[in-house]
């Protein structure tokens, strides 16, 4: 009988230990990946977003219709693109390094199609700190045969709030655009700065974009410096 309410004690026991841990449950990587498809795909589907194939896109000669919503998934790297305006001036050219200013928001698709994480852009309505806006990011991008390298000065807010330790290294979904913008500064009427939307899936973002498996919606100006 003792021996009984010993086996049956640790079957409590056991129990209690199965429900502890049940509760304590970590999401796996896989878990956290099908939150981020999720909430991608709820972006593209709350903004009519219509997605069209890298043939298209270069069927079309590089470029996205903006009226459409259009964006062009790029298979390899899982990263969304609009160009909203291809800009003056032209592409960096092979061989080419060039100081790059950009004007940017950031916002957390987990979060929601709209919820702003970062700015350096005076938007209208936002909490977004005035003093942000003051000056705009500045990076260094090199274009080495079609391969596009960047890095953000230190002073930079990406930097600031994202950067790798001592790496400065522009996260890779803001570099898939150099190959098909102009970089340029605006130097008559008309002229403007090229501008893009990106859909950036975790391991094309920054640190902590990759540390919590989380996609990020950009909204970048790309003007040369000087």
């Amino acid at each position: 009988m003792q021996n009984i309410k010993k086996l049956t004690g640790f079957a409590v026991l056991m129990a209690a230990m199965v429900v502890v841990a049940s509760c304590s449950h970590t999401e796996t990587y896989q878990e956290r990946r099908d939150k981020e498809i999720a909430a991608i795909n709820s972006y593209i589907a709350e903004k009519n977003v219509k997605v069209i194939s890298e043939a298209t896109f270069f069927a079309q000669d590089s470029v996205t219709d903006v009226s459409k919503n259009e964006f062009v998934l790029f298979e390899a790297s899982g990263v969304y693109m609009q160009i909203v305006r291809k800009g003056c001036g032209q592409k960096l050219k092979n061989g080419e390094t060039a100081t790059v200013l950009c004007r940017f928001t950031e916002y957390n698709l987990k979060l929601g199609a709209d919820s702003i994480t970062l700015s350096n852009e005076m938007l209208l309505g936002s909490s977004v700190n005035p003093s942000y806006a003051v000056n705009p990011e500045r990076m260094t991008v090199t274009n080495t045969l079609g391969t596009y390298t960047g890095y953000f000065d230190t002073s930079s807010y990406m930097y600031q709030a994202y950067g790798q330790g001592s790496s400065t290294s522009v996260l890779s979904g803001w570099l898939v655009p150099f190959g098909f913008i102009n970089l340029g500064r605006p130097a008559n009427d008309g002229d403007e700065v090229a501008k893009v939307r990106l859909i950036v899936p975790h391991k094309e973002g920054h640190l902590s974009a990759s540390n919590n498996v989380t996609p990020y919606l950009y909204d970048i100006s790309f003007e040369r410096g000087r």
